[in-house]
């Protein structure tokens, strides 16, 4: 098990955020491994993986790097949490496939909530979610649009799945489809 670091960081879309952080993070040697950054509403948000230079030295590096997080909020403006984690092997990809979900209809409270509650409760992963609203051309309405990609356990029944989610969407007035 190898220790890497997991960053959060986000502040008021402007040039420049990601060579902000990305100098932090090269000028301590670190290696960039993952990364997910994205505006929303105006405000620029980031998730990144990143390794250190040498084992043996994290406690000494996050430190640092935590002071670096502050000085970027100091000087920056942009607000940067660090925390380390111990990176485990990732399950076999024999114990589950991958699908991808499409939810979309009338913007209304509560659609993220019921699908995601749905799929912890069948132990399905979610991977990735994207979401926005947009507004129908024709009646003004907020036509919300959710894309998730997720991992389902091979012993959870697709069919049961859609079966499920097709309830889902009846509640709430949705399409869900699953490709």
């Amino acid at each position: 098990m190898s220790t890497k670091f997991l960053m959060t960081a986000f502040c008021k879309d402007r040039p420049g955020i990601v060579a902000d952080i990305s100098q932090v993070i090269y000028e301590n040697g670190c290696n960039l491994e993952d990364s997910s950054m994205t505006n929303l509403a105006g405000e620029f948000a980031i998730i990144l993986l990143f390794s250190p230079p040498t084992a043996g030295q994290e406690t000494d590096l996050e430190e640092k790097l935590s002071m670096e997080c502050r000085r970027l909020e100091r000087e920056k403006d942009i607000t940067a949490f660090i925390r380390p984690f111990s990176h485990k092997e990732k399950k076999s990809k024999a114990d589950y496939y991958t699908k991808n979900l499409q939810v979309e209809g009338e913007d209304q409270a509560g659609i993220v909530y019921k699908v995601s509650r749905f799929l912890a409760d069948s132990n399905i992963n979610i991977i990735s979610l994207n979401s926005d609203v947009k507004f129908s051309p024709e009646s003004g309405a907020a036509i919300y649009s959710m894309a998730l990609s997720v991992e389902i356990p091979q012993n959870v029944s697709l069919q049961t799945v859609e079966q499920e989610l097709n309830q889902i969407g009846d509640q709430l007035n949705v399409d869900i489809t699953v490709e």
